[in-house]
Order: C-alpha cells, then sequence, then structure tokens
C-alpha cells in the first residue's frame, strides 16, 4: 500500500513540473507571461520616484513597505516606446537572483491578464528570428487557445549586470554630451 501511495506522489509531482503555471499580461498590445515562481506580488502603479540620470527603462523607484524598489519599464527595456501611464498599469514586483542574494524589482505592464496552467508539451523553443525583443529574452512560445504567448525568461530580461552596464552607458553618454557642449537636459 505504502508502495501505491509513493509512486502516485512521484507521479503528482512529475505533473506539476510538466505543468507550470504563468502570470500573463499585456505589454504594447502583446501578451507576455512570467514564471509566477519568481513574482511576489502585483501592485497599481503609482508614486515612482524618479532617479536623475538612468537609463530610460529604468521608470524609478518606489518605496515598498520600507524597501526601496527599481520600477523598470518592461517596454522600454525591449527597445520599444516607453509605457504610457494609464489607469490599468501595473507593477509585478519580481525577486532575481543577483549572486547568491535575491534583489526585488518592479516591472511595470499596460495590465495584468490572469494565471494560467501551460503544460510543458504545449511550449515552443524561443524563435531564432522574427520578434521584436532579444532572444534571449524570450523562455519559449506557449500555446493558449490556439496564440502564442511569449514566456519571458526573466532573469535575463532583468540580469543587474546587463542593467549596470547599460546605466554606466548612459552616465557617459550624458557625460560625453555635456562635455560636448551638446546641452543635454536630465
Amino acid at each position: 500500500m505504502n508502495t501505491i501511495v509513493a509512486l502516485s506522489a512521484v507521479a503528482e509531482s512529475q505533473e506539476l513540473e510538466e505543468q507550470q503555471q504563468y502570470l500573463t499580461f499585456m505589454l504594447s498590445g502583446e501578451t507576455y507571461a512570467i514564471s509566477i515562481v519568481r513574482i511576489k506580488e502585483i501592485i497599481q502603479y503609482g508614486q515612482v520616484t524618479e532617479v536623475p540620470r538612468m537609463p530610460n527603462f529604468i521608470r524609478g523607484v518606489i518605496n515598498l513597505r520600507g524597501a526601496v524598489v527599481p520600477v523598470i519599464d518592461l517596454s522600454s527595456r525591449f527597445g520599444k516606446l516607453p509605457t504610457a501611464v494609464g489607469r490599468r498599469n501595473c507593477i509585478i514586483i519580481i525577486e532575481v537572483a543577483v549572486g547568491e542574494e535575491t534583489q526585488s524589482v518592479g516591472v511595470m505592464v499596460d495590465a495584468v491578464n490572469a494565471v494560467l496552467e501551460i503544460p510543458a508539451n504545449e511550449i515552443e523553443p524561443a524563435p531564432t528570428f522574427g520578434t521584436n525583443i532579444r532572444a534571449d529574452f524570450i523562455a519559449g512560445m506557449g500555446k493558449v487557445n490556439g496564440k502564442f504567448v511569449i514566456i519571458l525568461n526573466i532573469q535575463h530580461v532583468l540580469c543587474m549586470d546587463d542593467m549596470a552596464t547599460l546605466a554606466a552607458a548612459g552616465y557617459a553618454s550624458h557625460a560625453e554630451m555635456t562635455l560636448a557642449g551638446g546641452g543635454v537636459q536630465s
């Protein structure tokens, strides 16, 4: 009897591994998804404090129960136009691994849709061409009701090293333009 229960538990855990839950959201008219394993919470957009001389994809910071959390405009991070602020905008708080530690980062999106279960056999590999965002940002393409949902590799999208490099480049270009007499405004 114990063997049957143990085998049942193994089968159940394999099924859970094969079928993951994803939070789907809208961004520039497209549907994206993030594994809920990384998501800490979802809050309404508001009270973002701008930080001078940051790259355009960093909207600013928020105070989340006493912690300073950077807010990334995902549309700008993908090289598109900045997200227009509206009443449906949300900030998804995500925990990102930074070395041995985790850091909370807010991601601004147009609207949150739903949590969906997508079986592993319904996820195709990331395409190597034809997408509007970098291929390493895509973990796969999930099939939901006959349509594709772009499943993000959020660890790559929010890679702190990449963002630090871009921020440093932003500072350098700002300083170079100011020194060259370009009159850049902050």
